[in-house]
């Protein structure tokens, strides 16, 4: 299904509605990364530094890592193991950084869910009807994934502020960890199941999403036009935007310009400048790595399948 892509909230290029999916899911990939990347660097086995000095009685610290499962050792040094919480940090920012996403993603769904976009509409489910207006179907699972972000990112700002005033060793101010890391912990579970409950009841509506494709947004395409033509994009960025000023004074849409119009902003223009006014074109010249063309689309869903049977 071909969509509006926007930036600033504004209707900018045609994409397709896999390829906005997919940005969101790269996004999830590189938290999985992070995830990963985390776990040997706080695997590291802190029992066997007694207060802060270290034991005195010559246990082998390293067999008891073994045994327990700490995949990275022992804190190499007794003192900074039983003040460092570097471990409930970075497990929270990077549940922070989880919980960052899935905001985003709801954030857009929000507003793709709306009636004035009508791009998806949400299972009963995971949305709720107005306490005053009963027209309404309001976002509710959305709008507690977006909300629960905050907390999660509140968590991470107080963790690093409970720590930043400890010194050296233990101190009481630590204990501090536990709430906030079991909190995240369980928000973000929580939030993750339901997500996939919203992603996979939710319908989209392609019809709409068309309706939201305008003319307008094929300018980039009319000065990539001229730019096959041999005209630097310095020069056809200023040619696309006279098109769109003559549109607006002729009072019309910018694919309603005729030839003789266009030929008045630049001898270039020839009679196969029609086939830009295709939002089906548009999306299959982005073609390149990564774009929203449709075999650029199936290599990203390859990418990401490949990297789950990997992982």
């Amino acid at each position: 299904a071909l969509m509006p892509g926007f930036t600033h909230l504004q209707p900018a290029q045609t994409v397709r509605y896999s390829h906005w999916l997919l940005s969101h899911c790269f996004a999830l990939q590189r938290d999985d990364e992070r995830l990963r990347d985390m776990v040997p660097r706080v695997a590291r086995l802190p029992l066997g530094s007694g207060a802060l000095a270290g034991n005195p009685f010559n246990v082998d610290r390293r067999a008891m890592a073994d045994e327990l499962g700490f995949s990275d050792g022992v804190c190499p040094n007794s003192m900074d193991a039983v003040s460092d919480r570097d471990w409930v940090i970075e497990a929270i920012f990077c549940a922070s950084m989880v919980m960052t996403h899935l905001s985003r993603w709801a954030e857009d769904l929000i507003v793709y869910s709306t009636a004035q976009f009508g791009y998806v509409s949400m299972a009963d489910a995971y949305s709720t009807g107005s306490s005053l207006m009963p027209q309404k179907k309001n976002p509710d699972a959305l709008e507690l994934l977006r909300g629960k972000a905050g907390r999660s990112i509140g968590a991470l700002s107080g963790i690093l502020t409970v720590v930043k005033g400890t010194p050296t060793t233990y101190n009481k101010d630590l204990q501090e960890d536990k709430e906030m890391l079991f909190d995240v912990m369980d928000t973000v579970m929580d939030s993750v199941r339901i997500a996939i409950g919203v992603v996979s009841t939710m319908k989209i509506h392609p019809e709409r999403m068309r309706e939201g494709l305008s003319a307008d947004m094929l300018a980039t395409d009319l000065a990539e036009y001229l730019v096959r033509k041999g005209m630097p994009f310095r020069d056809t960025h200023h040619v696309a935007g006279e098109a769109v000023a003559l549109a607006e004074k002729n009072g019309c849409g910018i694919s309603d310009l005729t030839l003789e119009d266009l030929r008045t902003l630049s001898d270039l223009f020839e009679s196969d400048v029609s086939e830009v006014w295709s939002f089906d074109r548009s999306a299959e010249l982005r073609c390149t790595e990564g774009g929203t063309a449709k075999a650029s689309v199936l290599q990203q869903v390859d990418k990401l399948r490949t990297y789950l049977d990997e992982e």
